[in-house]
């Protein structure tokens, strides 16, 4: 690879690192085309992404960057799962390593906080946004349900003790 290509890869490595809220470092031994396809398919699938990565040009690229503190965890055959949300990544992540016994998660990076292969596994169990997004709806949608019920209940009865009482003097 020439110096400008390095230059061109080192620039966009940190731009995706700086646009990035999750930043997992991932390792791939072994691992074939189409498995590497597979998982680049399921991370753009939930909005994440994946690239596999140079050590010395991924440290490069996270200097000036929030997660300029796991670069030393890029050792070995180093790439790196990335989203805007703060969780994707890591689901797809943790999800593709436990079937696949040629791919690792080392450690992740949420916003500035540095996270070790179990506080990656940890994040990947929590909702993702949109359904944290769908319960909080659920939540709000509750308290006005129950205020229409509420409110339609002593209608209901009062129709119910007039008809009761139309039909007693009817009779």
């Amino acid at each position: 690879m020439d110096r400008s290509r390095k230059h061109e890869l080192v620039a966009e490595l940190h731009e995706t690192f700086k646009n990035a809220e999750l930043l997992v470092v991932t390792h791939q031994q072994g691992m074939s085309v189409p498995e590497v396809s597979n998982l680049r398919a399921k991370m753009r699938a939930a909005g994440a992404g994946y690239k596999v990565t140079k050590n010395r040009l991924a440290r490069i690229a996270l200097k000036g960057t929030k997660f300029e503190h796991l670069d030393a965890h890029f050792t070995g055959p180093s790439a790196v799962a990335y989203s805007s949300d703060p969780i994707a990544a890591a689901k797809v992540a943790v999800d593709f390593a436990k079937g696949n016994d040629k791919f690792s998660v080392v450690a992740g990076g949420l916003a500035d906080k540095s996270l070790d292969a179990d506080g990656v596994k940890a994040l990947a169990t929590l909702p993702s946004l949109d359904e944290l997004r769908g319960t909080l709806v659920g939540l709000l949608q509750a308290p006005a349900a129950k205020l229409v019920r509420i409110t339609q209940a002593p209608a209901g009865q009062l129709a119910r003790v007039f008809a009761a009482y139309a039909e007693k003097t009817e009779g």
